[in-house]
This record gives C-alpha cells, sequence and structure tokens, in this order.
C-alpha cells in the first residue's frame, strides 16, 4: 500500500524548493536579459538609416555594463569565454531586432540580413541587454563606403585584442567604438 501521507509533504517541499528557484531565477533574468530592465524609451524612438553604416545614435547610443571596468578586465573580457557567458537569449535579441528593424523603417524586413549588434561589444564591456546598446546592423553594405557587420567584428576584435594586450585602455576604447567604428582604430593609433 502507498502511504501518500508520508509522500506528500516530501512532495511539497520539492514544489516549494523549485518555486523558489524559479522565482530567483525569474528575477535574476528579468534584471539581466528584459527590457523591462531598462528604459522602453529606445525603444520608443523612430531611428534615421542616415548614419549607416552607424547606428542612429539618437537610438543607439551604446551602453556599458558596470561590471567591467580598467580594474576588472583579467576577471571579465579578457576571460576566454566571456562574451559567451553574457550573451542575452536569441529569443530576446531576436524579439528586439524585428521591433527595431520596424523602427529604423527597413524596407527589408527579413531578420536574416541583420545582425542585432551590441554597438559597444560585449568583448569591450558593452551592456548586453539594454536596447540602447542594441541595433540590427545590416549584413549587407547598406551606404556607399562598402562596410557590413563583419567588418565591424574586425574592429571589435582588434580593440579587443589591444585592450587585453594593455595597448589602450578600456574607456578609449569604448570611447572610440562608440563614437564611429570605422575611425576607432586609427584614433586610437592601432591601425
Amino acid at each position: 500500500m502507498l502511504r501518500t501521507h508520508r509522500i506528500a509533504p516530501v512532495v511539497a517541499i520539492a514544489v516549494l524548493a523549485a518555486a523558489a528557484l524559479a522565482t530567483a531565477g525569474t528575477a535574476h533574468a528579468a534584471t539581466a536579459h528584459t527590457p523591462a530592465a531598462h528604459t522602453r524609451a529606445a525603444l520608443d524612438l523612430s531611428c534615421s538609416q542616415s548614419y549607416l553604416p552607424l547606428p542612429d545614435p539618437a537610438c543607439t547610443p551604446g551602453a556599458t555594463n558596470p561590471d567591467v571596468t580598467q580594474d576588472t578586465i583579467d576577471d571579465t573580457i579578457c576571460v576566454p569565454g566571456y562574451s559567451t557567458s553574457i550573451r542575452p537569449s536569441t529569443s530576446y535579441t531576436n524579439r528586439l531586432k524585428v521591433q527595431q528593424i520596424a523602427q529604423y523603417g527597413y524596407a527589408d524586413t527579413d531578420t536574416a540580413d541583420y545582425e542585432e549588434d551590441h554597438f559597444i561589444p560585449l568583448s569591450l564591456g558593452g551592456h548586453p541587454t539594454d536596447p540602447k546598446n542594441l541595433w540590427p546592423e545590416p549584413r549587407y553594405a547598406a551606404d556607399p563606403s562598402g562596410l557590413t557587420s563583419t567588418d565591424k567584428d574586425t574592429v571589435e576584435y582588434k580593440l579587443y585584442r589591444a585592450v587585453c594586450n594593455r595597448q589602450v585602455n578600456l574607456v578609449p576604447a569604448q570611447q572610440a567604438i562608440a563614437t564611429n567604428w570605422t575611425t576607432a582604430l586609427s584614433v586610437l593609433g592601432l591601425s
């Protein structure tokens, strides 16, 4: 005979423990990976394509992660796998990408044609989930310069290496890429 009076308290404890873990995880996730953790102002703007290959600075000025400073780079960005460990879920970035493609008024609305890019990259201490640091960067050349998201990725990697190799400090690298990623390397004397 099954003694449910002994099993019920064990099940109740397990359910309560699971609920507590789920609630704690949800609270952390809401803080770290959802738009609710940030101002909605960035999502309420209409954005201009006239700045391409840069984002509209009113919509995407960039935002930094407060956990990443010059003093913490050896424990954060310069640790292999750091960016992957804080990268937001694709469910979050895909939802944001759709909203931002509409805000930018792109005629091409195929999400595969855009990278939901961290303007200040995670590898340079960019904020992982703040909409002010994410934008739908075209994967194709969207202006006469011919530059693409792949070109920006190359600049990001060179800046990351320079910061971790102590050739340049973190904040100047963040400022240079947020000002104009196409000139960031030359501004910092790295090209």
